[in-house]
Order: C-alpha cells, then structure tokens, then sequence
C-alpha cells in the first residue's frame, strides 16, 4: 500500500539518510544529557543494510537565542518573577537553544539525503521537531521526512496532522527505519513496515508499536558520528552509555516502567556494554560516563561485572561514572557501592520518590526509605555523595507531603533532587490526569518547567518547594565547605551587592530569621519572590 499523497522525485543510489536531532526551546539546557545516543544506534543499523548516515545534532552548540514565551505560557510569569543573581534563582529567560531551523534547513538541503529521520524524544518539545520537519520540507521538499520517538509513538495522529511529515515510525526504530528505507526503494509495499503510520487517501494507516527483542544484536551505536567536541566535561569527552531499555518496576508516572505502554525491560550482556566502552576508549579520551538507564545495578552480578570491566579498560584510572536517571536503592549494599567507588562513581544519584508510605504507595513504588538511609551510610564511609530524587506536585500530592520530604532529606547526608511532576504519555498518571480533566490544554506545557498541574499542590506551592529545595542545598554545601549553619538575621537594607556566593548566604540569613524567600536583581536591589507563606514558615 503506497501512499499516492506523497511524490518525490526519484534519487540515485546510494540512498543517503540524514538523522536530525532538532534544537529545543526551554528554560534551560544540560548537555550532557543530550547526546543523541538513540540516533547513534540507528544511524549503525542503517548502515549496517547499505544506507550511507549521517546525523545532524541540532543542540551541538552553545548557540543559544532568549526568545519570548510561547503561546501558553504567560501565566508562569508571576511564579518565576525578576531575575534573580542568587543560586535560589529558578527561571527566567526562555531560549531557543540549538542551531536555527533556517540553519537545519540549509544544512540538509546541501546534504541532499533521500530520507530525513528526526527525533521526537519528549512531547514537551514535539513543536520543535515538527517546525524542524516543515522547515527541512521547505528548503529540500524531494526528501521524504519520518518521524521517531516516544512523542510520536504515543500521538502519532497528531504528528502525522502536518502535512511535512511524510511517515512516523512507533517503537524503537532500529530495524523499522531501514525496512521502510527498502521499502521506499524497493517501491513495494508500506503496509508491511512494522511501527509505520502514514496517510493514504485521506486516511491514516497507524501499525502498533514495535520493540527491539534482543538488544544484543544490534550493532554498536555510531558514535563517532556524534559531534563530541560539544559533549565534553573538564575538557574531556562526556559520553552517555545505555545499557538496557524499559524497566521491570511499575512506577506510575513513568512512561517506561512495567505498567505503562512501553516494552517490556531488556537488559544487554555485559560483555556488549564493555565492548563499547573499549571501542569508545581506543578514540577518545574519556571523563565521564552517564548511564542513561532506568535501573542500571537491579542484576548484582551483572553491575559488578561492568565495573570490573570499566577498571580493566581503564587501567585502574576510570573516568567519572554516572547514573543520572537515578539508582533503586535496595540494589546498592556494601559490596556494589565499594566497586563503583573503585570503577570511578563519586556521586550516587538515589531514586527515592518520597518519604511518605502513602506517596509511595500511590506512586506504586516499593517502600525504598530503608534501603536508602543505608545507601547514604554506605556512601559516607565511601566517601561518595549523593543526590536524593523526590517527585512534587503529582496528582493527589499535597505540599505538606512533599514539604515533609524536604525536613527528612535536611536531616541526611544528601542533596535534593526535587522534580515537579509531568504528565508522562504512556505513563498510569497519564491516564488518571486525562481523566481527570488534569492535563495542560497543549503538548508544550507538559513539562516540569511549566508547572503542569494545580491539582492537590497548587502552582504557587509547587514553586516555593522549588525555592527551598534550593534555599536547602546551599546551606548543607555551606555547612560541608565551612563547618557551620548560616545563622539568622534580620534583612535591614532594600540593596545587596557581591558575588553570587555572598548574595545567597545572606539571602539565607534572613530566610532564616523571617520566613521570606528574596531575591537579588542585576542592579542589588533586593525584592521578595512571590512564594507560599505557610510553607516558608513551616
């Protein structure tokens, strides 16, 4: 079934593809979590069936554009407020970070690909990539253009809406890319690509989502396609490393855990993880490591296995190792945390979720709060620190609640890694926000940043959590670099003026003798953010 909708001019051998990973707007960009690990992968599948790859990253550059708020999102303006030169600042400027579509635009039109693959990771973000296809339509319109990735997984009604996208693929888009690249060649039938939705004559053929079954057999990501002179940390290459996909554990507002919509946990061999950390090794010079998995030590064999091999490969002088997705606590006894302090861990960043049991329970996540004070013993003794992960905000989640896992995590050797909850699709709070009338009247606003909800935890209390989570950082990273807790005083001028490091201590001051949350802007004129009263005083 061949879509007559869809007419392109045919090209000559050898069929080139291009993977696009488009630029995003957003508050704030890390990235070193933006490395298009994914677009890697398929690029070395493709060229694994003769289809010669190449990616074009559009966040490979500190380019970066303040732009206004989008369509939607004026109401936050009163939540963020001024800018703010202290460390208790939240947000304030919306950028469009990345190369400018025109840029994409030019860059594929003198590339000349006869199929343009791009990335739709996150539904918050789904504008961008489809700006980007409408723009690569523009300049380059015989290229057929296929869009992949959880957004369009789970919508792939609505991307397929703009009439620039030509197909999406549903799933994980390894082997389906290159079947609908033989297809389109071949010129035989689409319907038989597995994860395909396209439209022909005016209806819209959509085949469910596909998963990899064995991971092991797929060929090593492309890496060295990836522009890694971007992804550096201390002038050193920063790479992220995916060693299985999914999760076995059923937590609710996650969109890859065992109880939403996406395939079932795989985990690679240890031996095909090391293999392409040594592949990695042999051309770069290694400084750190992010495993971007959901559950990177659950097998204890398995995780001691790869941090033997790390120090093999390494020699003994390993780079920094990550898992920035969060560790399951109950994995990590005394002799898995000894070997990753050996194999080059120095923070552990613990998935915890809340310590409230009803939390946990609505969270569907097993009761972790013991095996997680142990985690932050064991750590002391190694001499690791660590980043704690608790969710706000969720549906039915009250601010006292979460206000309670700030005073609990103050009390404990850890950071705090607070998170506004997102209605993730694919998720079980997904479900339970659609049905609840809950969701945000548009894709863009699901995101942490836009403060989705006003449910149980209303906006101005979810940013005021935000605030004192930050207020709470600084002062155990005060009290670990001075020996001492900043003490209260009284706030008694309307300027402050210094360095960021002065500003917040005193900020922190008289926080801690009034109960107001201030800010500091360009020019030292000190004003109070707009916060939740009850909370502060609390």
């Amino acid at each position: 079934m061949n879509s007559p909708e869809i007419k392109h001019t045919p090209i000559n051998k050898p069929f080139p593809i291009l993977l696009v990973q488009p630029p995003i707007e957003e508050f704030y960009l890390t990235s070193k979590r933006t490395i298009p690990y994914g677009l890697a992968s398929i690029c070395a599948s493709l060229e694994a069936k003769g289809y010669p790859t190449q990616i074009l990253d559009g966040l490979a550059t500190d380019k970066s554009k303040p732009i206004a708020y989008p369509n939607g999102f004026s109401y936050l303006s009163p939540f963020y407020g001024r800018e703010d030169s202290s460390f208790f600042s939240l947000f304030h400027q919306f950028k469009h970070f990345g190369y400018s579509y025109e840029h994409i635009g030019t860059r594929v039109r003198d590339l000349k690909p006869f199929l343009v693959g791009i990335s739709s990771l996150f539904t918050a973000y789904c504008d961008q990539a489809l700006e980007t296809a409408m723009v690569i339509k523009k300049f380059y319109p015989q290229a057929y253009i296929v869009m992949g990735g959880h957004h369009p997984t789970h919508f792939p009604e609505a991307v397929l809406g703009c009439r620039a996208v030509d197909f999406v693929l549903r799933g994980e888009g390894e082997d389906s890319l290159g079947i609908l690249c033989d297809a389109l060649k071949n010129k035989t039938d689409l319907d038989k690509v597995p994860g395909i939705g396209f439209r022909d004559k005016g209806k819209m053929i959509l085949h469910p989502p596909v998963w990899i079954k064995d991971l092991n057999q797929l060929p090593l990501p492309a890496l060295d396609r990836i522009n890694q002179s971007y992804y550096q940390r201390n002038k050193k290459a920063a790479i992220t490393m995916v060693s299985s996909r999914g999760c076995p554990m059923p937590c609710s507002y996650c969109s890859v855990s065992s109880t939403a919509s996406h395939g079932r946990f795989r985990q690679r061999d240890v031996t095909d993880v090391l293999r392409e950390i040594k592949e990695q090794a042999s051309r770069l010079d290694i400084g750190f490591i992010d495993f971007e998995d959901e559950n990177l030590a659950l097998e204890k064999k398995w995780i001691l296995a790869l941090l033997s091999g790390i120090n093999e490969i390494f020699k003994g002088n390993p780079p920094e190792l990550r898992a920035m997705n969060g560790l399951y606590p109950p994995s990590l006894d005394r002799e898995v945390m000894t070997a990753m302090q050996g194999a080059g861990f120095k923070t552990i960043n613990l998935s915890l979720g809340s310590f409230s049991k009803d939390q946990l329970m609505r969270f569907k996540r097993p009761d972790v709060r013991k095996a997680h004070d142990r985690a932050l013993a064991l750590a002391q003794d190694l001499g690791l620190t660590c980043v704690s992960y608790v969710i706000a905000a969720a549906p039915g989640q009250s601010a006292a609640s979460s206000l309670e896992d700030l005073l609990c995590l103050a009390q404990r050797r850890t950071l705090v890694g607070l998170s506004i909850f997102y209605p993730a699709p694919g998720s079980l709070d997904y479900a339970v926000c659609q049905e609840k009338g809950l969701l945000p009247k548009r894709f863009s606003l699901m995101r942490s940043t836009a403060l989705p909800l006003d449910d149980t935890t209303k906006r101005l209390e979810a940013v005021t959590l935000l605030r004192l989570a930050r207020i709470l950082n600084f002062i155990k990273t005060r009290i670990d670099t001075h020996g001492n807790l900043p003490l209260g005083k009284a706030c008694a001028s309307d300027v402050l003026y210094g360095n960021r490091d002065f500003i917040s201590h005193k900020l922190v001051q008289y926080f801690l003798e009034d109960g107001i949350i201030r800010g500091v802007d360009k020019k030292g004129n000190l004003y109070a953010h707009r916060t939740d009263a009850d909370l502060c005083q609390k």
